[in-house]
C-alpha cells in the first residue's frame, strides 16, 4: 500500500509528465471537453445547437468516433458537475499545449459560445476567463472571436 502511494505521489505530484502518452492524451481531451461543457452551461440554457457543436468540435479536433465522443462528453459532464474551478482544467492545457494549440482551444470555445447565434455575457466571461488562465493575449482572443464570427455568418 505504501509503495502504491509513493508511486502515485512520484507520478502525479513530482513529475506529471512521466505519465504514459495515452494518459496525457486523455487528460488533454477531458480538460478540453470539460471546458466546452462549461461554455454550454454558462448561460443556464442548454441549446441543442451548442451541444451538437461540442460533438462536432471534439470529433474533428481529436479524431474521435461518435461513441468515443459521447463517452468523453459524459465524463466531462461529471467532471464539470464536481469542479469548483476552471483552473483544474486550464492547468493541464497550459502546461502541455503550445501557443497555437491554446488558440485552437479558444477557437473551439468561441464556436460553442456562438453556435446559437447569440453570445451571452456569461459565455463571454467564461471564454475570457479561460483565455486568461491559458495566457492567451486579449488581442489574440478578439482576433479568434472575430474569425469565428466571420466563418459562422458565411
Amino acid at each position: 500500500m505504501l509503495k502504491q502511494l509513493r508511486e502515485l505521489f512520484n507520478k502525479t505530484l513530482i513529475n506529471p509528465d512521466q505519465e504514459d502518452a495515452p494518459g496525457r492524451e486523455h487528460a488533454l481531451r477531458l480538460a478540453t471537453a470539460t471546458l466546452l461543457i462549461e461554455i454550454v452551461r454558462a448561460d443556464y440554457e442548454e441549446d441543442v445547437r451548442e451541444t451538437e457543436a461540442v460533438i462536432r468540435q471534439l470529433q474533428a479536433h481529436f479524431d474521435l468516433t461518435e461513441d468515443e465522443t459521447l463517452l468523453l462528453i459524459k465524463e466531462a459532464e461529471q467532471k464539470a458537475d464536481h469542479s469548483v474551478s476552471l483552473q483544474d482544467f486550464t492547468r493541464v492545457l497550459h502546461e502541455r499545449l503550445s501557443e497555437a494549440e491554446k488558440h485552437t482551444v479558444i477557437e473551439m470555445l468561441w464556436r460553442i459560445a456562438l453556435a446559437d447565434d447569440h453570445l451571452d455575457k456569461h459565455e463571454d466571461h467564461v471564454v475570457r476567463k479561460v483565455a486568461g488562465l491559458l495566457y492567451v493575449t486579449h488581442s489574440d482572443l478578439i482576433r479568434i472571436r472575430n474569425a469565428v464570427k466571420a466563418t459562422q455568418t458565411d
